[in-house]
């Protein structure tokens, strides 16, 4: 396990859109946050079951399958540009269009239990990468969907959109979502 303390970035570290998700990480140590959010996900979600699954509080919003479809999809990415960056990949990385992958993928057709599971996996291994890594790998920049970003800081951004994700579910999705 890592021994290196991962400071909060600073704004020049991530574009200003993912200053939302930032600003929801004001923990010490962005690897616990990381480690805890499994648990917190499945809580939350704990007791929705069946159609309940599906629910959209609005015509063509997202049931909370595709939410948390898209929060895996978010993951992947935000992932996959850590470690491209933390391994000085010099190359710029795409963005990505949220609302087409959601289109693309299945979602709704996979039970919660299976989407739970899928992302704690997926947490899991970023969890497995980032605990592995230098000093040094941590404060690496690169460029994503034209913008300058750190690992550090994709870190935090990942513990803000799980987090800005769950506050929506909580307030948008209350009748099927725990507090």
């Amino acid at each position: 396990m890592s021994q290196v303390i991962v400071e909060r970035p600073s704004s020049a570290e991530y574009a200003q859109p993912f200053e939302r998700y930032v600003a929801l990480v004001p923990d010490i140590d962005v690897l616990a946050a990381l480690a805890r959010q499994t648990a917190e996900v499945a809580e939350a979600l704990s007791g929705i079951v069946g159609e309940a699954e599906r629910f959209r509080y609005a015509a063509r919003k997202w049931s909370i399958r595709e939410v948390l479809g898209h929060v895996i999809d978010t993951e992947r990415v935000f992932g996959y540009r850590a470690v491209c960056i933390a391994r000085g990949d010099q190359a710029a990385l795409p963005g990505f269009d949220e609302n087409a992958y959601a289109a693309n993928a299945s979602f709704d057709d996979c039970p919660l239990d299976e989407l739970l599971r899928e992302f704690g996996q997926v947490r899991e291994g970023h969890l497995s990468f980032f605990r592995h890594l230098s000093g040094e790998a941590w404060l690496r920049s690169g460029v994503a969907n034209s913008k300058t970003v750190s690992v550090r800081a994709l870190a935090f951004i990942m513990v803000g959109h799980v987090r800005h994700h769950l506050g929506v579910l909580r307030e948008r999705y209350r009748a099927h979502v725990t507090s």
